[in-house]
């Protein structure tokens, strides 16, 4: 008889999966602009290195207050995916109420231990106010409009928006105020490299809130109750969570935030103006968008990016110049909504229905 043959299996190669030419123009286009903009870097980083630094520094400075507005925006669109554009009128009538703390009640307009006593003191006050009107507006606004169409707490809010813009136009008049401030106007040197005290300053107050924030969000009962209630009201209620108070407490955090923002804006530039929210509001919307909205930490990124990226374009020898500044911004934006939709550090979620 004939030995038994075994019949070899087959061992064919898997096929590789096809590469779809649109992803492939995607990642081609995107290699490119990265290239393009690390060359930019690159000759401006060699052409006058203290320069770059300094200018990015600054930069950062102004991308810190953009990320501490940001954190309103995300954290309230994590919980009720409602973008609350009256957030950053709330900002600006901080700025105004902080004028008024430090210059009008303790009358400081320079430097010194009382005059920084009056600053610790309009924190508080700011952040309590912009604060407790957040919860205000959500009370009497939106409270009631959870269940209707988007489109409704979306013209609510800008039209809460116009009502804040109304009470700074009265409040500070319609021009800008320049105010004396009672932080140090001092900078260090460090190899070429100009720092500006105020720089350490707001990092000194930014970096200690997001620590705070996240630790509140990830480790705490309240924080366990508002993820939660971002996943599925319905579902939070049935295990006894009490919904209205959670919401209430995330736009109070929100506008507080918006509170200390608005000191530090009136403290390092010095102005005040009652459309200051508008612009003010708009790059820190777009820095939440731009990092990931409803994510804490893509909103201090895509702050600091934008500050950052601004601070380039208007500083270095070979840029575009201040006058084309938000349109690179925007510029950025729209391409990285294009190649990545859900921002930086966001994620790809398919919507409740």
């Amino acid at each position: 008889m004939p030995a038994d043959v075994a019949t070899p299996m087959s061992t064919a190669a898997p096929r590789a999966p096809r590469l779809d030419p649109k992803d492939l123009t995607y990642k081609i286009s995107g290699g490119l602009i990265l290239l393009g903009l690390a060359f930019w870097l690159g000759v401006n980083l060699f052409h006058d290195p203290a320069q770059f630094f300094t200018v990015a520094i600054d930069g950062l400075k102004n991308g810190a207050l953009y990320a501490l507005i940001a954190l309103g925006y995300t954290m309230v669109y994590g919980i009720i995916q409602l973008i609350n554009f009256a957030h950053g009128d709330l900002f600006m009538l901080g700025t105004m109420m902080s004028a008024f703390i430090i210059t009008t009640v303790f009358g400081q307009k320079a430097p010194s231990l009382a005059g920084y006593g009056a600053f610790a003191v309009a924190m508080i006050v700011s952040m309590a106010f912009c604060g407790g009107l957040n919860i205000g507006i959500e009370r009497f606004a939106y409270r009631r409009l959870r269940r209707a169409p988007k489109l409704a707490p979306l013209i609510t809010a800008v039209g809460v928006s116009f009502v804040l813009q109304f009470v700074g136009l009265h409040w500070n008049g319609s021009g800008q105020r320049q105010w004396q401030t009672v932080l140090p106007n001092t900078q260090f040197n460090i190899n070429g490299v100009v720092i500006d005290v105020k720089t350490v300053i707001i990092f000194a107050v930014t970096i200690p809130m997001l620590l705070i924030l996240t630790w509140l969000v990830t480790k705490t009962k309240q924080g366990r109750a508002m993820r939660a209630t971002a996943q599925d009201q319905d579902a939070a209620r049935l295990m006894g969570i009490n919904v209205d108070r959670t919401i209430a407490f995330t736009f109070g955090i929100g506008g507080a935030l918006a509170g200390a923002a608005g000191l530090m804006y009136q403290q390092v530039v010095g102005s005040t103006a009652y459309n200051l929210g508008y612009q003010l509001g708009l790059i820190a919307f777009t820095s939440a968008v731009l990092g990931g909205i409803g994510n804490l930490a893509g909103a201090v990124l895509g702050g600091l990016l934008i500050g950052l990226i601004q601070g380039l374009n208007d500083g270095l020898s070979y840029g575009l110049g201040q006058q084309w500044s938000q349109s690179v911004v925007f510029t950025i934006l729209i391409l990285l909504m294009v190649f990545r939709p859900a921002g930086l550090l966001g994620k790809n979620v398919t919507e409740k229905v």
